[in-house]
């Protein structure tokens, strides 16, 4: 698939609403955790700490509503939206351009449970983007840190009418950034609150 940047790279840099890449908290993480290695392997690590370290809300069943990427860290958990501005928090802070992408997928095998909009990241290294997906594997879930073949948590099933969204965002879309403050529950939200479409 084709991504579509919106903006220079250098604005996939920058802290925006909910990527709070220029607080000492996520300061602190990135010197502590990411210190001494190259930026391709600073990109794995932050990968696989949030998606093997920050739990998904729905997985551990937690009513835990984390939004922005401080709050995300602080409590360990949030759903796939409050993991990926936590990623871009940690890549952005750490010197590497990070966007937001998103998927339309059914939250079931099939259309039955309705839709909801799922979040991911892309990542700026090797002068191309790359998306990688930290929801957090399970069964049936296994996505890996690639910059060579792409292995994402949800493969997308057009007949199904999931849809790749090629865009890679700045700042969190205004629906999630919505849906996140709209709700104090993070089951309910998940549930029956997640945005559908973009």
């Amino acid at each position: 698939m084709d991504l579509m940047a919106i903006a220079p790279v250098t604005e996939y840099l920058l802290p925006m609403p909910l990527i709070e890449s220029g607080d000492p908290v996520i300061g602190g993480f990135v010197a502590r955790c990411l210190r001494d290695c190259d930026r391709a392997e600073a990109a794995r690590r932050a990968f696989l700490f949030v998606r093997d370290e920050v739990a998904h809300s729905w997985d551990i069943q937690s009513r835990r509503v984390t939004r922005g990427a401080v709050d995300t860290l602080k409590h360990r958990e949030g759903i796939c939206y409050a993991k990926s501005h936590l990623l871009a928090a940690i890549l952005r802070n750490a010197g590497i351009p990070t966007a937001l992408c998103y998927q339309r997928l059914t939250l079931f095998d099939d259309e039955s449970g309705g839709y909801a909009i799922h979040a991911l990241n892309a990542v700026y290294l090797d002068a191309r983007w790359h998306r990688i997906d930290a929801r957090g594997n399970k069964p049936g879930v296994n996505a890996e840190f690639s910059l060579s073949a792409e292995q994402l948590a949800f493969p997308v099933r057009p007949a199904l009418d999931e849809v790749d969204y090629p865009t890679l965002h700045v700042a969190p879309h205004p629906a999630i950034a919505a849906c996140l403050t709209a709700h104090d529950d993070a089951l309910l939200m998940y549930r029956g609150g997640l945005p559908e479409r973009l």
